[in-house]
């Protein structure tokens, strides 16, 4: 049985011969604008009416592009910023590192000009760490016997006195601070003349003048340096300054309040100061005298001769006595 299709669906030309007479058109529109560009404007306007097409076709395309670029480059970012980050950490540390250096050579040069002015050799230390024991207020520094360094020995900044060496280590010693409740210093106000003794407080970082006098010349500014009585401290050392100073009844002893001046909870470097004033020998105790306890033995004292007796004339009754001559066996007065 052959197939034919329908009258209303029969076809025209063979598409052998449709396919041949559109192939020489198009080589015919070829030459003729290749030759004679007759055909560029036609060109123009099918690629402006196409456009909108062409855009739309595109937006797929587009679409998964934008996608793909926004998360390659929200990675990118979030990876930038990690590395910003962690690079202003660096940053951050290397400013900090740069600031403290600043400081201590700030703080080296002004320990320098101090030790050109002092009278007396210093060697340079570093403080190590603070002392074990909260209820004291002592540090370590990284100098000990094999630098020199005894018990007694000052420890000064640039600013004025830090404290004491009070043990000795072969490569460390321990420094007791000037507002340790148990160290005193010998002070002489700066303004008056006025000497007294400084008590540290403790861990109030003030110092005490105790037993003041109401009268006594102090005032509220006054600074107080070493007075050199105790042989420890060369004279002339900033100590403090007055602060406060509170005034009694009278009869009783005031109390002055003193702010240290030298750098105690700040500075990293310090000087401590080698040689000691040497003060002059006690006097030799006398032969013969010992004290012990409270009481003295006293030497022996040689007993004081009696003094002569004074020439009295005799009486009368007696010098004539004296003058008769006597017989024997005669009794006087017979």
């Amino acid at each position: 049985m052959e197939y034919s299709p329908p009258p209303l669906f029969k076809q025209g030309a063979p598409a052998r011969v449709k396919v041949t007479v559109f192939a020489l058109i198009s080589i015919l529109l070829l030459v003729v604008d290749a030759r004679f560009h007759a055909l560029a404007t036609v060109r123009q306007v099918a690629a402006t009416v196409l456009y909108p097409f062409q855009m739309a076709a595109l937006m797929p395309r587009d679409a998964l592009a934008s996608m793909s670029d926004y998360f390659s480059s929200l990675s990118a970012l979030q990876k930038e910023v990690r590395d910003l980050k962690s690079q202003q950490v660096g940053l951050a540390q290397a400013v900090q590192q740069a600031q403290l250096q600043m400081a201590e050579n700030a703080q080296l040069r002004r320990l320098m000009d101090a030790r050109e002015h002092l009278p007396v050799k210093s060697i340079m230390s570093e403080i190590l760490y603070d002392a074990r024991d909260p209820s004291t207020r002592k540090i370590v520094l990284d100098r000990g016997a094999r630098a020199g360094v005894q018990n007694g020995l000052p420890v000064i900044d640039n600013a004025g006195v830090v404290g004491q060496v009070t043990r000795v280590f072969p490569f460390t010693s321990e420094v007791t601070l000037l507002t340790d409740k148990e160290q005193a210093i010998p002070v002489q106000v700066l303004r008056s003349g006025l000497r007294s003794v400084a008590y540290g407080r403790g861990h109030s970082n003030v110092l005490d003048l105790r037993f003041v006098v109401p009268n006594a010349d102090i005032q509220v500014g006054d600074i107080l340096i070493t007075s050199g009585l105790d042989g420890i401290y060369p004279a002339g050392l900033a100590v403090a300054k007055v602060i406060q100073v509170e005034t009694v009844g009278a009869g009783a002893f005031g109390r002055v309040v003193c702010q240290p001046l030298a750098g105690i909870e700040r500075n990293r470097q310090l000087l401590i100061v080698m040689s000691q004033e040497s003060m002059p020998p006690r006097p030799p105790a006398e032969p013969g005298r010992t004290i012990g306890g409270n009481k003295s033995k006293l030497p022996k004292m040689e007993p004081i001769p009696a003094p002569p007796l004074p020439a009295t004339p005799l009486p009368p009754a007696a010098q004539s006595a004296a003058t008769q001559p006597q017989t024997a066996g005669a009794v006087p007065g017979v």
